[in-house]
């Protein structure tokens, strides 16, 4: 990413830049002036926290170390890491300020942020995963689905990575719990490396061990899953105008097609309109296909997790092979097909799932590609 290359700290000095990052960037101007609880941050506003994690950042002899391109992608991080603070600080009842929720938030801003500025996939969802997770290795052994949390961390991104980015959030904060939280961040780290998941993917057996696994709290990683697939259903994930249709054309030719598009034309549904009588129809119809061992594609824009996980769980009950296929285009690209469509949905529809967008993750499937159509 051009901007970030430009922008991040580099040798000899690894200053922070921070007037052109201000004014290079609208949502970090947003941070100004947004309250934090003044005992975990006492140096300010989200604004102030940001440019003082930036700069401990900098200073890390581990950080320093790493590769250039590895380097920018995590002053992207933290950059980005308390973005959505602004839309979710609240002050309580009893006068403390919260954020709560500002991690989840923050990964779908992110999505959508470094998605309309152009940034590769597997890049943009690196960061969006360190973001999602980034206040993880603070509390995290009091977490009992750490493990879980940890291999998952590592499929999408790099658990040293988050340990350098919890590390600089400390850092970049005045606040009486600092050496004890630099402590659960090291304590992460030495839990991560003891689990093979540090500095790499945690390996799985097979892939259906994998999927198993992150399906059953308890499940030992370790355990090799006999593989009982009956079919295989191919999920895909996308926003209106992402060559949905035109990939199953080009990759699935033969094969039944679960298509909510289709439901929706045949019973008069609006794409703004209730949906819930149009998925009813679909899953109806994907069970169909699951009695009887039939492979089939799931046709629908399944931008969020919850979505899709309504699909997959159906599937893995009939002894199914989850596929997830997610497509997308430049946001361009994207909307100028939509509006080539002879029934287009409406921007307030797109704009609306944008918002909600999770991009699938290799949890969620046998397998998981991303592919660009544009």
């Amino acid at each position: 990413m051009r901007v970030f290359e430009e922008l991040c700290p580099a040798p000899p000095d690894w200053e922070v830049p921070w007037p052109r990052i201000r004014d290079a960037f609208s949502w970090v101007r947003d941070m100004a002036g947004v309250a934090q609880d003044a005992v975990f941050h006492g140096e300010g506003d989200v604004e102030v926290h940001t440019r003082m994690a930036c700069e401990a950042l900098a200073c890390l002899p581990e950080w320093r170390a790493r590769p250039a391109d590895e380097r920018v992608r995590l002053f992207a991080a933290v950059l980005l890491h308390d973005v959505a603070k602004p839309h979710c600080t609240r002050v309580e009842d009893d006068g403390r300020i919260t954020a709560r929720g500002h991690s989840r938030r923050g990964d779908l801003m992110v999505r959508r942020i470094l998605w309309e500025m152009g940034a590769p996939v597997a890049w943009r969802e690196h960061v969006a995963a360190l973001i999602r997770h980034h206040q993880v290795p603070f509390w995290a052994l009091e977490r009992p689905d750490l493990q879980q949390i940890a291999f998952r961390v590592s499929l999408l991104a790099r658990n040293d990575d988050l340990v350098l980015l919890a590390s600089a959030d400390v850092l970049g904060r005045i606040c009486p719990d600092t050496a004890e939280l630099l402590d659960n961040v090291g304590l992460y780290g030495e839990y991560c490396a003891e689990q093979g998941c540090l500095d790499g993917p945690r390996a799985f057996p097979s892939d259906h061990a994998r999927f198993w696994y992150f399906r059953r709290p308890g499940r030992d990683p370790g355990y090799a899953a006999y593989d009982d697939t009956r079919l295989t259903a191919t999920i895909l994930s996308g926003l209106p105008g992402a060559g949905k249709d035109t990939w199953i054309a080009a990759n699935r030719p033969d094969v039944p097609v679960v298509s909510l598009d289709r439901l929706r034309a045949r019973m008069g549904v609006s794409p703004a309109g209730d949906q819930r009588a149009v998925a009813a129809a679909a899953h109806e119809l994907a069970r169909e296909h699951l009695r009887a061992g039939r492979s089939f594609v799931w046709n629908a824009t399944n931008v969020s997790r919850q979505q899709r996980e309504l699909c997959t769980g159906l599937v893995a009950g009939y002894r199914g092979r989850v596929e997830v296929v997610a497509l997308e285009a430049p946001p361009q690209v994207l909307r100028g097909r939509n509006r080539g469509r002879a029934a287009p949905v409406p921007d307030a529809v797109i704009d609306r799932l944008v918002r909600r967008w999770e991009h699938p993750d290799p949890t969620e499937g046998h397998r998981v590609d991303w592919l660009s159509t544009a």
